[in-house]
């Protein structure tokens, strides 16, 4: 079957999350799945969205669902950047990723002081906003009116389609008494260099490329520190006041990308169900659709898929309903998320890795789908977000009443 003609397992939830504006995106991001699958291997040869693309999902509005409404965005609900992630995920995991990327960098500058948000988005409310949030490859030290930022940082995903870009680093002190920050630096095109890195084998039209700065400066209100973006209300709460951006940031990190993998696996297995159907074994002529081990594989790997997509949506669900209330999640909900988001991605590569393996050696072709939902798969999984063994031992540490190992939560 065609992506397109699948029937939808979303569930609309909540109270924005169930609204027309909210059906009128996931709509909108459905109906762009037949042209995504047709440009798949085109954006794989290019390393980075096709033109199109880029102006299929501004012309949607996808890029900017959890805008502020002030400036024109649609402001939906958290789990909308799942929902929307898992639909074109169906098509291209590459043009997935960088929708959920971008879009959720509109979402993090409504939480920077006005200056920021109006400085970016006066200029053009369509702008887009690249990251890195890897803190240690960058080092900032304070100055008067700002600070003073130099590094290299890896994975800045749809940079080259940028104008702004998000960047993480250590903020550093003469005075050892002061100790070490964390903080998030907003920084105009001109005050990066961008480098051509990416080469790789999955995501491999992301055009997540390095970035370099050399000792740039950074007003004050050009950056945020990551203890103002851990729940509750933010620098941009004064004129963004939706819960949306009172949710802790970095808690969930993970769900801004793992709809795309929930994506990629729905349709691997729309498509071995759909071959299952009419292939028969090379050795037997027996229908594949008979043997019970294919009933069964498709079984598990729904099982995983469905389970996953559970755990995605409800963390997002109960975050917002938390932010409704004005509760800030103390740690043990903080590291649960961590935790959920790294176990469902998981969820979801082992489905892909099954489907793989049974299908034999028709999955082998470079002509067919399934090797780059294979390669996409595994290269969602290395994200550190989706590493079970950090995201679990963190959680594990905080039930034994041990502090958390995670400074940006």
């Amino acid at each position: 079957m065609a992506p397109g003609q699948q029937p939808s397992m979303i569930q609309p939830t909540g109270s924005q999350a169930g609204g027309e504006a909210y059906a009128s995106m996931i709509a909108k991001a459905r109906s762009l799945l037949p042209q995504l699958c047709e440009r798949a291997a085109r954006t794989e040869e290019l390393r980075h969205l096709p033109p199109e693309t880029e102006r299929d999902l501004h012309e949607s509005g996808l890029f900017r669902m959890l805008q502020p409404s002030r400036v024109g965005g649609a402001e939906l609900d958290y789990v909308a950047l799942v929902d929307c992630a898992e639909l074109l995920g169906k098509a291209d995991a590459s043009v997935a990723w960088n929708l959920a990327n971008l879009a959720s960098h509109h979402w993090m500058l409504g939480m920077f002081e006005r200056r920021a948000q109006d400085l970016v988005w006066g200029r053009d409310p369509d702008t887009l906003i690249a990251s890195s949030f890897i803190f240690p490859a960058g080092r900032a030290t304070r100055v008067e009116g700002g600070y003073r930022l130099h590094g290299s940082w890896p994975f800045s995903s749809g940079v080259a389609s940028c104008e702004w870009n998000m960047l993480a680093s250590v903020v550093y002190s003469d005075d050892e008494a002061d100790g070490i920050e964390y903080r998030i630096f907003l920084l105009p095109k001109g005050d990066y260099k961008v480098l051509d890195t990416w080469n790789v084998a999955g995501l491999r039209g992301t055009g997540s490329c390095d970035v370099e700065v050399r000792e740039v400066f950074v007003a004050d209100h050009m950056s945020v520190g990551v203890g103002d973006l851990s729940g509750g209300p933010t620098p941009g709460s004064a004129v963004n006041p939706n819960p949306l951006y009172a949710l802790p940031v970095f808690s969930l990190f993970p769900y801004v990308l793992s709809g795309v993998a929930l994506g990629n696996a729905q349709a691997c297995l729309d498509d071995y169900i759909e071959v299952a159907h009419y292939r028969v074994s090379t050795y037997n002529r027996a229908k594949l659709s008979d043997f019970q081990s294919t009933q069964i594989k498709i079984a598990e790997a729904s099982a995983k898929i469905d389970a996953a997509r559970l755990i995605m949506r409800s963390a997002c669900l109960d975050a917002m309903e938390d932010a409704r209330r004005g509760h800030i999640p103390d740690m043990a909900t903080k590291t649960r998320y961590r935790r959920d988001g790294a176990f469902s991605v998981n969820l979801c590569t082992d489905a892909v890795s099954m489907l793989f393996a049974a299908s034999g050696a028709r999955g082998l072709f470079t002509s067919g789908v399934l090797q780059r939902q294979f390669r996409d798969a595994h290269a969602i999984n290395s994200h550190l977000a989706f590493n079970f063994d950090a995201a679990g031992t963190n959680y594990g540490r905080v039930a034994l009443g041990l502090p958390s190992e995670n400074l940006t939560l």
